[in-house]
């Protein structure tokens, strides 16, 4: 069974020392997943495919505004999927390190957290 990464996430990757930090929003249907992200850096956006088997994870990322070459990811997902980590190349040419947390700012847990209290304080409010 594959990991949930559905969500966004807030990561730094490392090329030649220097950290870049992003935020990257996942989609996942089974083991196939896709995604936005948007650099720290002057690259900007970028959108994201690829697959997820067990913990471990695989996609390339493609930038939208620039002739960059395509950027493959490989990582692994922690057990309670709320961190991941890995390795960026882009060919023979480059490569470093990545790490992502899940974001605090999860709208959709946040969304569901609010209309959970709402529920409650409804159930306790008195008619008078």
């Amino acid at each position: 069974m594959a990991a949930d990464i559905s969500g966004m996430w807030l990561g730094t990757y490392w090329q030649r020392g220097n950290p870049t930090r992003f935020e990257v929003t996942f989609a996942q249907g089974g083991n196939t997943i896709s995604g936005r992200t948007m650099d720290d850096g002057y690259l900007g956006e970028a959108s994201l495919s690829g697959t997820i088997a067990g913990r471990r994870l695989t996609f390339v990322k493609r930038y939208l505004a620039s002739a960059q070459a395509p950027i493959e990811y490989t990582g692994t997902v922690s057990e309670d999927a709320t961190y991941m980590s890995g390795e960026w190349r882009i060919g023979q040419f480059d490569s470093g390190n990545w790490e992502a947390h899940r974001s605090e700012d999860d709208l959709t847990q946040e969304l569901k957290s609010v209309v959970a209290q709402e529920t409650q304080l409804a159930g306790t409010a008195t008619v008078g």
